[in-house]
């Protein structure tokens, strides 16, 4: 274990080197991966469904009589899943739900002075496509963070796409989420549906979800080829980065970096202490948990481009913290809700060390899609916003366009603009009634 993680002292590397300390997991294969994706796009452009049979089988190894779930399997769904688990979704449902309403913003309605009116109002998108990724798990939690805003939002078709076989779980967390359209079809193949339209797969205004390299290259392409089809984000691998003083637990701070390390063997982990004595407990720690966890051969991939920093002190810990940009940031200082001032880029910040990002992943009520490897930086995570659109309205009466009159035409002017200034020329020599 000694030769994945070693302690990086940041005063004594180079400028050079510390921008390869906080560079993330290059994939190697990129430019393989754009070009099978954009195979992938285009086949499903021309072909429609019987591309997404074809893919299917190919990928998931699985020949498809149907690519639509049957309104029963939804319905029946909940009769396999378990007690523990339906209460565990009431919990995380009922959180979520109160967080994502009280996102609702007030409406806008102002009156610049008398004469010029403007609003501020929100209409839902109308139609959504949640991705929900498979692995060797059902992720119930990722419909959840998905659906319960589309649904707030108000958004009138809320479609779901999910690799075959789709767990009765997922399809009980949809049906309880009010989902009635879903789909079993997954990788690249469904984005493309949900960004074309097929004759079963409707097309869709907005695509939701995170997902493989494959997935996150389908959706940037799609969203360069269909101007009227939006991403959320640009999704990769899951990270943490933990700040942490003396007074830090070093046996939580490795269960949080194993936590996410078991996401993905692109996934990335680091913790910035000031203490070197503290590093090395940590260290110690991951040595004693990694033995029992499942997924050890994954974490021990990511644990090799991962990092444990030691800087001057607790500022420089939030200056590089804030160079990275972090998906999650734990903060287990002292005082952590007075160090919030400090955080300049993060996806979502957990306090203290009763906070564990297992909390934020599945029942706080905070949202789990968040901006990563580094664009937290101009990202934010999801929330209800990113089901809306906003539109401004303004109203001028006769006084209010005399008013303001000289100001366009002098802009329009400046800017060469004549057809401006007609505009407004046009309507002033119409109000020889107004003094």
């Amino acid at each position: 274990m000694k030769s994945f993680l070693k302690i990086i002292y940041w005063n004594s590397c180079s400028i050079e080197k510390r921008n390869q300390i906080l560079c993330r997991p290059i994939s190697s294969d990129s430019a393989i991966i754009k070009n099978k994706v954009n195979t992938i796009i285009t086949d499903v452009k021309n072909l429609g469904d019987q591309a997404l049979y074809n893919y299917t089988n190919i990928f998931d190894h699985i020949k498809l009589n149907t690519i639509q779930v049957s309104a029963k399997d939804i319905e029946d769904s909940e009769l396999y899943v378990a007690e523990e688990i339906k209460n565990a979704l009431k919990i995380a449902i009922s959180n979520i739900k109160k967080f994502h309403i009280a996102q609702k913003t007030p409406k806008i309605n102002l009156n610049i002075n008398n004469d010029v009116h403007c609003q501020h109002i929100v209409r839902p998108i109308e139609s959504v496509g949640l991705y929900i990724p498979s692995g060797s798990a059902p992720l119930v939690s990722t419909v959840l963070m998905l659906a319960i805003p589309a649904r707030i939002a108000g958004c009138k078709k809320i479609i779901m796409c999910s690799p075959p076989p789709i767990a009765n779980e997922v399809l009980y967390a949809g049906k309880l989420c009010g989902i009635k359209e879903i789909f079993q079809v997954g990788g690249a193949q469904a984005i493309a549906a949900l960004g074309f339209g097929t004759k079963t797969v409707p097309r869709v205004d907005k695509i939701f979800g995170p997902g493989n390299a494959y997935v996150t290259e389908a959706k940037l392409q799609i969203s360069n080829i269909l101007y009227n089809v939006g991403i959320d984000m640009p999704a990769g691998p899951s990270e943490v980065l933990i700040i942490a003083d003396s007074n830090a637990n070093a046996s939580f701070i490795a269960s949080d970096l194993l936590s996410q390390a078991e996401h993905d063997s692109r996934s990335q982990v680091l913790l910035i202490t000031y203490d070197v004595n503290l590093a090395k407990k940590v260290l110690i720690e991951i040595q004693k948990q990694i033995k029992t966890l499942l997924r050890y051969s994954i974490i021990t991939k990511v644990l090799k481009h991962s990092k444990v920093i030691v800087a001057k002190d607790l500022l420089e810990c939030f200056t590089i913290s804030n160079l990275y940009a972090p998906e999650h940031l734990m903060i287990q200082c002292c005082h952590s809700q007075n160090l919030i001032k400090y955080v300049v880029n993060a996806g979502s910040i957990f306090l203290g060390s009763w906070s564990p990002v297992a909390g934020g992943d599945y029942v706080v009520g905070t949202n789990h899609v968040l901006p990563t490897y580094g664009s937290a930086n101009v990202y934010s995570g999801l929330s209800l916003v990113d089901f809306q659109k906003r539109m401004t309205v303004q109203k001028l009466s006769k006084i209010g366009l005399k008013n303001i009159s000289n100001a366009i035409i002098s802009l329009s002017k400046l800017e060469k603009l004549d057809a401006h200034k007609n505009s407004v020329m046009i309507r002033l020599s119409s109000l020889s009634d107004i003094v």
